[in-house]
């Protein structure tokens, strides 16, 4: 059985609830949601130690109580924080969310030390072997991301690239990862941009996903039990990586991933019993 590294940011999420999402130029009254453990990476990471992998996370947080607090929480849920690097200059990443009251949500991301380029977490995805799995998103400095994949690929590992939130990657980093996860919106930018990647697996939220050849319907939630939308995409890809990486076939790991997307809206916030 593999393990799974996971490169990506480390956010706290400022969660506020609304009625509706506001027009442009226009003020709206929310209410206090909390403070929470987010970012992608860490939602990443937190999904696959969920599904029983063995979890390294590869990220960056600032030197305040928000960055302290979030590597106690992932040493807390199994997951080695060893390799979180702390950033003298930058704080820990913020991300502000609005939820509606039908659980969808908007979100801006304050990235703070997740942008910083740091090439020893790039060294660290050269350490990955055959068997394990490298799960990036692009919440962080692209350049890392690109030479993190190229160093874990040549190491043996498999790449999966979460396209998300979207950014261009060079031509071979699209090339060598296997899959590369795109929600719908992310699958029309990919197309505009020509890369057509040989492994691509597109989420299509409730509706569920496709792999290849290999697709799932999503899992119905009745509208009671949904709490918000917040890291389902997420949850889907820790999960599948955690999957990958005890050896599934892709159809496999795909329903494993899409259950998990599925639980994932039955709890507010990004991550479960997140608060920080």
């Amino acid at each position: 059985m593999g393990r799974v590294a996971v490169l990506g940011s480390l956010n706290v999420d400022l969660v506020t609830r609304v009625e509706r999402h506001p027009m442009p130029g226009e003020t709206l009254l929310g209410e206090a949601g909390g403070r929470f453990a987010g970012g992608k990476g860490g939602n990443q990471a937190a999904a696959a130690a969920r599904a029983g992998a063995e979890v390294r996370m590869l990220a960056r947080v600032g030197a305040d109580d928000a960055g302290t607090a979030y590597r106690e929480r992932l040493t807390a849920l199994g997951v080695d924080a060893s390799t979180v690097a702390t950033s003298p200059d930058a704080p820990t990443g913020i991300a502000l969310i609005t939820v509606d009251a039908a659980g969808e949500n908007s979100i801006i991301v304050v990235a703070g030390a997740n942008a910083e380029p740091d090439r020893a977490l790039v060294a660290e995805a050269g350490r990955l072997e055959r068997g394990d799995v490298l799960l990036c998103s692009l919440e962080v400095d692209l350049g890392i991301v690109a030479e993190a994949a190229r160093a874990a690929h040549a190491a043996g590992a498999r790449v999966v690239v979460n396209l998300a939130p979207y950014a261009a990657l060079p031509p071979d980093v699209i090339a060598l990862a296997d899959p590369v996860v795109v929600n719908e919106s992310e699958m029309r930018d990919l197309a505009d941009s020509d890369l057509l990647p040989p492994s691509l697996l597109v989420t299509f939220g409730a509706a569920g996903a496709r792999w290849g050849l290999d697709g799932v319907d999503g899992i119905p939630v009745a509208p009671g039990e949904v709490a918000d939308t917040v890291g389902a995409g997420d949850a889907f890809c820790g999960a599948l990586a955690a999957a990958l990486a005890a050896g599934a076939e892709p159809g496999a790991a795909l329903e494993a991933a899409n259950r998990a997307g599925a639980d994932a809206v039955r709890w507010a916030g990004a991550q479960p019993d997140a608060a920080l």
